[in-house]
């Protein structure tokens, strides 16, 4: 994204943070340390989500009051809060401004009905790409290739009402 920091962290990474090997580890301060590292490479009105499997509800409570103590707004997400194995916690954290958490997948909605996890419509769409392209040989293909071709300066056969129509079998 433009102006925009994107980057990865594994998933297990901050649970390793909550670890003590020895006694002299101490998990407040690493992740005290950890969340104000990050509140500081993060721009105001930015947000970071991270997703945690955390082993009881103290580590939890330790996660997130680390990351509010560092100045941090926000706060978890459960999608399949009822789900044994579908259960993800998402920790949603907000710079300066604070926003509105989203709504976790497979929670129950003010209606007493669960969210929809896919809309269903008589409409029938075909072609349809996750990338936003057209599809290869369409129309629309055909009409981009021509006008990439004239802003290359080559020579292009004009478009007409025939242009990217399909040729009928012929015996």
């Amino acid at each position: 994204r433009p102006g925009g920091l994107v980057f990865f962290l594994s998933i297990s990474a901050v649970q390793w943070l909550c670890n003590a090997d020895k006694k002299s580890h101490s998990p407040p301060k690493r992740l005290y340390r950890f969340f104000s590292t990050l509140y500081t490479a993060l721009a105001r009105g930015s947000r970071a989500v991270l997703q945690l499997y955390p082993e009881n509800s103290e580590q939890l409570e330790l996660i997130t009051a680390q990351a509010m103590r560092a100045g941090f707004t926000g706060g978890m997400v459960v999608d399949y809060p009822n789900s044994a194995k579908a259960k993800k916690f998402f920790l949603c954290l907000f710079v300066g401004t604070s926003g509105t958490l989203p709504k976790g997948l497979g929670t129950e909605c003010a209606d007493g009905e669960e969210t929809p996890q896919a809309k269903f419509t008589n409409e029938r769409t075909r072609f349809r790409n996750a990338k936003g392209k057209s599809v290869k040989k369409s129309r629309d293909w055909i009409l981009e290739k021509k006008e990439r071709r004239r802003r290359q300066g080559k020579e292009v056969r004009a478009d007409t009402k025939y242009t990217g129509r399909k040729r009928r079998p012929r015996f």
